[in-house]
Formats: C-alpha cells, structure tokens, sequence
C-alpha cells in the first residue's frame, strides 16, 4: 500500500519554522557569547581582586616588619588569614625570596615550598598566572616585598578556578532565565506574525505561490478583454497587455492616478465611479470600447476590478448590416413599387391604350435609371457607388431626394488600399442617415432652430471628389441644422435628437477619420441645415487633430 503524499508545509508555516530556529538560534548564540565573556569578565575581575590585595600587602609596613623578625610566621599567618576573609580571596602566601612560606590557609603547609614561579617577582615585576597548586587550579598573582632596594619577600594571592566557575554558574541560571524568556517573546511574536500571513496567503505553500503567479502572469498575457486593478486612491495597481492596448496607455502608467492618463471625460468618470458599471460604450481616439467595473470591498472601499472589450470592430460590422438590411428593404420597397408599375402598364395595354403604357414605362425608367447614371458615371469605386444607390432608395422611400453633386468624381483606382471600404462606408453611411433624418423631420414638422427657415423639399446633397491629394466627402440637408451651441458636442457619444441609446453615428465618423488621418468640420448649408466635411489623405499623410 502506497503511503499517503504528505502535503507540503504552507507558507506561513514554513517561515514560522524557519524564523523559530533562526530565534532560537540568535538566543542560543547570545547566550554562548554571554557565557564566554562572563567568564572573561569574572577571570579578569578575579585578577584584579587577589592583585589589589597583593599589592597592598606587599607595600604594608607591618609585612615588611615582620619578615625582620626572627618567626615571621608567628605575625604573618593571622594577618594573611585576616585578610583572606576579608577579601575573599582562596589564599594569601606570604614567603622569602628562596619561595619558602611563611603563611597559607592550610597551616601545614607553611614552611614548605611555595608551588609556581617566582623568577619574574624576584626581579621586582608583579605578575599574574593561571597554575595548579596545593588548592588545585587557581588564578594568581606574585609581587615582591621590597625593603629599599632589596626583595626581602614575596607575596602571592589567588582565586580558584573552581570558584571562579561557580560564580559564572550562578550567573549562566539567570542568563539561561534570561535566554528562555527571549525565546519565548520571540516564537509568541513569530506565532502572530506568521498567523498573519497565513490569512493573507490562505494557507499556500511557496510552490503553490509561486505557480499560482506563474498562472497569473500567464493568463494577463494571453486573455484578449483589458484587464485593469485600481487601488483605493485610484491609482492603476494592475494593466494587462489588452488594457494597455485599447486604452493607449504608456509603458509607465502603472501607479499612476486614473484621471492624470488623459482619457475621454466620459471613460475617466466611469473608471472613477464608486458604483459598479455595466457594458458602459465609451470610445476612445480610435476604438469603441465596452467598459465593466466592480469595486473591491473588505469593509472598506480597496480599489476597483474593470474590464475592457473591444467592440470597434464590432460595431463597424453592425454599422454595414444596418446598411445592407436597409438595401433589403429598399430593393423589397423598389419590388413591391416595380409590380405596381408593372400591373399599371399592363392594364393600360388590356384597355387598348398602349401608347399611354409606353410613354408611362419609359418616364418610369428614366427616372428610376437617371441617378444611377449619374453615381455610376461619377464614382468609379464601387463600394461607395453601391453606397449611395442605396441611401438614395431608402432617402427615396421617406420622401426624402438624394442627389449627388455635379462637381462628384471619384476615378476608379484613385483611393489607396490603406482606405478601408468599411471606414468609408462608416462615415458616409452615418452622414448620410443623420441628413436624411434632419431633412425628413424638417418637412413634417420636427424640431426646428429657432430663426431657420422650412426647406421648401427634402434634400440631400452628397459631393465626392478627389482633390488636392485627399478624398473630400460632404453631405448636406435642407433639415433643421444643428444650434451653434451644439456645435462642439455633435461628435461626443450621447448627443443625439432621438432619444436615448442613440448618439453613436457621428462619433464613429469623427473616429474613423480620426484613424485615417483625416478631419471633420461642420458649418451650415446653403439651404440652411448642416453639412459635414470630411477630408481624408490619400497618401503620406500624418494623422490630424480631428476638429468641429
């Protein structure tokens, strides 16, 4: 039977390992290097203590007396015990210069040889030396007792190794105490630290942790929506490669407040907004965008998760199937218009009339075949020559005329592969049904600028050239106009005189010139509505500020 996989440690548990031996570790060797030096420190205390003492007996004049009589013992051996208690120090020996004693605590001792070297206190130096004598192992030091300029003595006090321990032993329990309770402190703080992060890290391992950013970055990379983190004082925390891209953000943006990035106002409120948004369009300088957003919260506000989804191209193809479902139901009306022709001629023809259907056919014919000559002959490409034909059906089936201008002329392989058919489909296309629209309602009585005169017929007039290097398209209509003070707003997504979830036509067409290098203008007809320019390069051109 395979045994279990144990599960690696978490992260926090890891660290709180690591930081307890590491704790323990920094305990242990204080307390080592507290032991050692207060070994040293109690060696060197020991030293001066038995040297003070020797010293000061070897220059007492009652030492000195006493060595001159005949039993120096007799007066030494009490004054050197004396001492010894006084001081407690292990021994006191006091002993002629050939090293024998005259005291020690251990009285049978006395009159022996003093045990260690005296060679360097005969020469009138004091010294210290560690040396194993009659008391065992014991820390000492040997100075002479001088009477002028003879040595007439020696005096050597000492401390034993064994008490000098015991006095570093009795301090190693408080310094252990001391260790312990460091310890302690130390795997409480590393325990509530630790706790911490497991919280934060949900109980990972360093592996998971490291896979799972692994992933992260991955999956920044590789999804297509634009992805963007913003913290609670909404600067940008986190951008992916597709946020960066649609929004046109530079390589620095992150940590960078929202509204220092020079976004459309709009875009700017909707990232700024502390109430989510849903599938908001905003555009951009070249791109429509939908835009999500979802506070983050955790008892207070820390930031905002927002999506991003391009929907520009998706929004030029809605644009070409309005048009081509309008070409549907224009050549469905053009049918439905035809048969009833078609029932008229034949019923004059039954009633025996047939120079009356002959003469109403071919009326019929020449003005159904007069505009097409007319876009045919003057626009040789045929995206915009299908265009027109048919915007001028469905202009015709409002009551609306479309014609194009006498000066139109437009060469067939004069526009550049660079020119996209459905940028211009976009922009002529919207042109084109706004004036229809502000053309329709002029004659039925819609909204009128106060002072504008009512157009005496519905007209459209589209002018398409080449001139000068660049592509000219204008469109006016004998509708209302548009109020001086909307002139700068017509471009802004929103504006619009129908109503809500319009607003989007005229935008689009300043951002596909916008894309193309071109420009917008607006100014008044010469019937009294509004009339649009669009001038886009052919060539070699940079791109233009876009302009109302």
């Amino acid at each position: 039977m395979r045994p279990p996989r144990v599960l690696p440690r978490s992260l926090a548990g890891q660290l709180f390992v690591m930081q307890a031996l590491l704790v323990a570790a920094v305990v242990a060797g204080c307390a080592v290097f507290a032991y050692v030096s207060g070994r040293a420190q109690a060696e060197e205390t020991a030293k001066r203590q038995v040297r003070t003492a020797a010293l000061a007996m070897a220059e007492s004049p009652s030492v000195r007396e006493a060595i001159r009589a005949p039993d120096p013992s007799a007066v030494l051996q009490p004054y050197a015990e004396r001492v010894r208690a006084e001081t407690g120090i292990a021994f006191v020996t006091i002993m002629n210069p050939q090293g024998v004693r005259w005291t020690h605590p251990n009285a049978a001792e006395i009159g022996r040889p003093f045990i260690g070297h005296t060679d360097r206190a005969l020469l009138g130096e004091t010294f210290d030396e560690t040396y194993t004598g009659t008391l065992g192992p014991s820390i000492r030091v040997v100075t002479p007792v001088r009477d002028g300029d003879r040595v007439v003595g020696l005096v050597s006090a000492g401390i034993t190794v064994e008490r000098v321990s015991t006095q570093v032993r009795e301090q190693l329990g408080a310094l252990g105490m001391a260790a312990g309770a460091a310890l302690t402190l130390g795997a409480l703080g590393t325990y509530v630290i630790n706790a911490r992060l497991r919280r934060h890290t949900h109980g990972m391992n360093a592996r998971e942790l490291s896979r799972m950013h692994d992933y992260h970055e991955a999956t920044l990379h590789a999804v297509r929506e634009g992805l963007l983190m913003l913290d609670g004082r909404r600067r940008i925390a986190l951008v992916n490669d597709a946020a960066r891209e649609l929004l046109g953000l530079a390589p620095g943006a992150v940590g960078r407040r929202v509204d220092e990035l020079e976004l459309p106002a709009a875009l700017t409120g909707a990232l700024l907004a502390s109430e989510p948004r849903v599938d908001e369009v905003h555009l951009t300088a070249d791109r429509v965008i939908v835009v999500n957003t979802s506070p983050v919260v955790g008892g207070e506000q820390r930031g905002t998760v927002v999506t991003l989804r391009d929907h520009t191209e998706l929004q030029s193809l809605s644009g070409e199937l309005d048009s081509e479902r309008g070409f549907s139901q224009a050549l469905r009306s053009q049918a439905h218009e035809a048969a009833n022709r078609l029932h008229t001629v034949v019923s004059l023809i039954e009633l025996d009339r047939v120079d009356e259907a002959v003469e109403f056919a071919t009326a019929e014919l020449e003005l159904a075949q007069v505009l097409t000559d007319r876009v045919v002959g003057a626009v040789g490409e045929p995206v915009l020559a299908a265009l027109l034909l048919g915007k001028a059906a469905q202009a015709n089936e409002r009551g609306v005329e479309l014609v194009l201008a006498e000066d139109s002329l437009i060469d067939d392989g004069a526009l550049p592969d660079s020119l996209a058919p459905r940028d211009l489909v976009t922009i002529l296309g919207n042109l084109i049904d706004n004036a229809v629209d502000a053309a329709s309602e002029a004659m039925t009585g819609g909204a009128v600028v106060p002072g504008q005169r009512t157009a005496a017929r519905a007209l459209v007039t589209v002018t398409a050239r080449t001139v000068g290097g660049e592509l000219l398209l204008r469109v006016a209509d004998t509708g209302a106009g548009i109020a001086p003070d909307d002139a700068d707003e017509v471009f802004r997504r929103g504006w619009t005189t129908h109503g809500t979830g319009r607003g989007l036509g005229l935008a689009l067409v300043r951002q596909a010139a916008y894309r193309n290098g071109g420009t917008v203008t607006l100014d008044r007809s010469e019937e009294g509505g509004a009339r649009f320019t669009v001038r886009l390069p052919l060539a070699g051109r940079p791109a233009r500020e876009v302009t109302a």
